[in-house]
């Protein structure tokens, strides 16, 4: 393999492509990135057997070739050096980088010893804008349970219902749905995507332009999102994901308008002492005043009284701060509504003017 190309393009190349290496995985070959050039392009490969990351490069090449390279290794490298052309060649599983100012010898592994990359035969799939996708994961996966001995519920669900795609993801104490708009709809979508795979399809989007379509091919049992010039393909998650729509309450009892910023300030400040109580705290409605409370702990309690439009009954509800927390960081609203029903009915959050998202989060016991 010979072949010259820029630091600026190999950077990239290798920051996106890396991102599928697992580098706890005790098989050697899979802390490495597969380097195939061919043609006039040089392709990026990387696996940890779950999750495949292809990437491409157009550039000079003098002799084309195989080899892996230990990713981490190559990645911090060629990250610290200086814009401008590099030189490579490899001899064997031995690969030479070469600027006008240096030369460094790294050693690979044999690009036999590479898993193959299993091909995603089309059963149907869509089409979807970037940005839109991008900001949908932010608000869905954080509410995924990442270490659950139910693995449905490490996923976030993909369906398309009546040309709508809903993105869906619970830990069995919370719960997100997003719904957007796709286009060139093939076949049925109905499948659970690893949460990990999705976090990882997010980072890869804030890479990219607001304007790309992603496209989205899916089979049995993977999934495979093309965007620009890069591929991933995941396995999907076997199984039945719960029926979600019968935990969405279909009314309240009262509704209670808060200011994003401020609600969550008030509650980072009065979680220091809910921590101590499994991040608890009581929300009482009462003479159009809203306040939020914890019970004594070791360090103390607190109450605030927070500013809020109040719509509805009275009542009190009991609820996990950081739950609550992490769902208005999840928000792209300054207002938010709570809906609530009876004190063991799950709770909505609701972006004011956003009918396209819905946020649950199940009370406790007061």
């Amino acid at each position: 393999m010979r072949l010259t190309c820029s630091q600026k393009n190999l950077s990239q190349a290798l920051n996106i492509a890396s991102k599928a290496v697992d580098t706890n995985n005790t098989l050697p070959v899979l802390n490495n990135v597969h380097l195939n050039a061919e043609g006039k392009k040089l392709h990026f490969t990387s696996t940890n057997l779950e999750v495949a990351i292809t990437y491409h490069i157009e550039t000079e090449i003098e002799e084309g070739g195989q080899v892996t390279i230990p990713a981490k290794l190559l990645t911090s490298y060629v990250n610290y050096l200086k814009d401008g052309d590099i030189d490579i060649k490899v001899d064997g599983v031995d690969m030479q980088l070469k600027t006008n100012d240096s030369i460094t010898r790294i050693k690979g592994i044999a690009a036999e010893e590479f898993p193959p990359i299993p091909n995603v035969e089309r059963e149907g799939g869509f089409k979807i804008q970037s940005n839109e996708l991008k900001q949908a994961i932010h608000q869905v996966v954080f509410a995924a349970a990442l270490n659950t001995t139910r693995p449905i519920l490490g996923g976030v669900y993909f369906v398309i219902e009546e040309g709508v795609l809903h993105l869906v993801s619970t830990d069995s104490y919370r719960l997100s749905e997003k719904s957007l708009s796709v286009s060139e709809v093939e076949g049925e979508i109905d499948c659970v995507i690893p949460a990990k795979t999705i976090l990882e399809l997010g980072a890869i989007l804030d890479t990219v332009s607001p304007e790309v379509v992603v496209e989205v091919i899916m089979s049995k049992n993977q999934v495979k999102f093309v965007i620009g010039q890069v591929e991933m393909t995941s396995r999907l998650i076997e199984g039945k994901f719960p029926n979600y729509k019968q935990i969405i309450p279909q009314s309240s009892k009262t509704q209670v308008e808060f200011d994003v910023a401020a609600l969550s300030l008030i509650l980072k400040r009065i979680n220091i002492f809910a921590k101590e109580n499994n991040n608890k705290v009581v929300l009482k409605m009462a003479d159009g005043k809203v306040k939020i409370t914890t019970d004594s702990t070791q360090y103390g309690e607190g109450e605030i009284e927070v500013q809020a439009i109040i719509n509805g009954d009275e009542g009190e509800i009991a609820l996990n701060a950081q739950f609550l927390l992490e769902a208005l960081g999840h928000l792209s609203s300054g207002k938010v509504t709570l809906e609530m029903g009876e004190k063991t009915a799950p709770v909505m959050l609701k972006p004011n003017g956003k009918a396209d998202f819905v946020h649950i989060i199940m009370p406790l016991k007061i």
